[in-house]
């Protein structure tokens, strides 16, 4: 059964806050998927997670980055699951879709100063818990992320 976590960001952009969650799952052996709201949007992460830190890499890929299957970390802004990854991350703005079932965890990732996405992370909150699904709450902490409920 899918899990679906909202992961509400009250001090880091999403930019910010991205990599070092895709580093967390990527060190435990997790193939995860970025579902951004734009092209643009993935090509700017495509940029970013190469330049976030200096001292570390992180293995991404987004389309036209060669073999899809290869990238454990792989941006797009379709619903699709080229890579066969347990993660999914959705972005503000980002469509789910019902393929979304296919993942174990789905993290919807939004940014709580933009009133938008507070708005459209509770509507969805409220449909998946009107549908009976099992979710979690989470927000920034001192030490990382906290559940919340």
């Amino acid at each position: 059964m899918t899990e679906f976590r909202f992961h509400h960001l009250e001090r880091f952009r999403v930019d910010q806050a991205l990599p070092h969650m895709l580093e967390r799952a990527f060190d435990a052996g997790r193939r995860i998927v970025v579902r951004a709201p734009s092209d643009e949007m993935v090509a700017a992460l495509n940029d970013r997670l190469w330049t976030y830190d200096d001292a570390s890499f992180l293995p991404h890929g987004a389309a036209g980055d060669g073999e899809p299957a290869s990238h454990p970390i792989f941006l797009t802004a379709r619903a699709e699951n080229p890579n066969n990854a347990k993660i999914l991350v959705l972005l503000s703005g980002a469509e789910p879709s019902a393929g979304d079932d296919a993942f174990e965890e789905v993290i919807f990732l939004f940014d709580g100063r933009d009133l938008g996405a507070v708005s459209e992370a509770r509507a969805r909150w409220k449909a998946l818990r009107d549908e009976g699904r099992t979710l979690s709450y989470w927000r920034e902490g001192d030490d990382g992320w906290e559940r919340a409920r």
